[in-house]
């Protein structure tokens, strides 16, 4: 039987045989690899223990914990404009990042800025890592492939993308040498060069809630390091917000598991739904759930 490892060993192969030498990941393919590499950890136990084992003792494993991040460089505060209503305020603040001397001055960001979209007075926000190819194309965050598949998220939990508020930490696209349409995982100094401009947002926007999708917007929001799967299911704050992590949009398209992530999405999401009050179905509770 071919497995997604064989898979992956063929490509990079072939990649090689191509005079190919660097294969950048981004965070989410790391992540898929990671869980690769636990799942080949749990296979690899003697066929006694295989055969003593509770059928489901993978999902009973405790959660490795997240790890606090190092204290990201120092960058000066942005102040949330005072005046206008929200829209307008939120208009205010991106007309400041566009020429945000701390990002521009790196040098390792490109120059179209990207801001934010949706309902600035949402009760639910969005947060994701730096703008990609489509987003730098069209300035407006998830707009590719993982902006559909947020979407449909959306459509699922009853709501639509105007009525939520959706943002990055970092505000340009993370530049690379001979760049096209790949992408990169924004640094620890991007992140810290733009941090400034979300915090401004929450106070603008005032979201009852959070969603970082990602284990790098869960860096640059909550300073964790390590997997998503140690910071989701449960909460976390940032300014005083409730905060569920939960796997980028991304990695639900490039993970071959199926049901099983979209399921662990889900129950994030049923979570972030009884936080607001939102009503939800017996038919919603059993996505993704097996079959009986």
């Amino acid at each position: 039987m071919s497995l997604p490892v064989d898979a992956l060993i063929d490509f990079l192969r072939g990649e090689e045989a191509r005079g190919v030498k660097t294969i950048h990941l981004d965070d989410e393919a790391k992540e898929l690899l990671r869980e690769l590499h636990r799942r080949g950890r749990a296979t690899a136990v003697r066929p006694a223990e295989r055969q003593a084992a509770p059928a489901r003792v993978a999902e009973s494993a405790p959660r490795p914990e997240p790890v606090a991040a190092a204290p990201p460089p120092s960058v000066p505060a942005v102040t949330a404009p005072s005046t206008g209503d929200a829209a307008q305020r939120i208009a205010a603040l991106a007309r400041q990042a566009e020429n945000w001397d701390p990002a521009r001055r790196l040098g390792s960001l490109r120059g179209t800025m990207v801001f934010s979209t949706g309902n600035p007075e949402a009760d639910l926000m969005f947060v994701g890592e730096a703008p990609g190819y489509q987003e730098e194309l069209q300035r407006e965050p998830f707009v590719g492939a993982a902006g559909q598949k947020l979407n449909d998220i959306l459509k699922a939990m009853g709501l639509d993308r105007p009525a939520v508020y959706i943002s990055n930490i970092v505000k340009f696209r993370p530049a690379m040498q001979g760049q096209t349409t790949n992408n990169r995982k924004p640094t620890v100094e991007e992140m810290a060069s733009c941090i400034s401009f979300v915090k401004a947002e929450v106070e603008i926007v005032k979201p009852r809630c959070i969603v970082a999708l990602g284990g790098t917007a869960a860096e640059g929001l909550l300073g964790l390091t390590g997997a998503v799967a140690g910071m989701r299911g449960k909460w976390h704050e940032f300014a005083g917000i409730p905060v569920r992590v939960t796997y980028h949009p991304a990695y639900l398209l490039h993970n071959n598991s199926g049901a099983q992530d979209k399921r662990r999405v889900w129950e994030d999401m049923l979570e972030v739904m009884e936080k607001l009050g939102l009503p939800i179905s017996d038919k919603q509770r059993s996505f993704f759930l097996p079959r009986a």
